[in-house]
């Protein structure tokens, strides 16, 4: 059974799947699971990164009002 064929039963793209090939084809189930660990992480941490700018920005034109 062909490329082609395979997406086609499972509603994927062929790109989609040559996409996943080429991120997650030489690793372990393990490997894959530890990667998204660190994908959410990384999603969270530049959340928090990017509400802080905004803190701090909202402070500093509060204290440059004030001055």
């Amino acid at each position: 059974m062909g490329t082609a064929e395979l997406c086609r039963q499972h509603g994927i793209a062929e790109q989609t799947y040559y996409r996943w090939k080429a991120k997650y084809g030489g690793m372990e189930s393990a490997d894959v699971k530890k990667l998204r660990q660190l994908e959410d992480e990384n999603r969270k941490l530049k959340h928090v990164v990017a509400e802080l700018t905004l803190d701090y920005r909202a402070l500093k034109d509060g204290l440059a009002k004030n001055c």
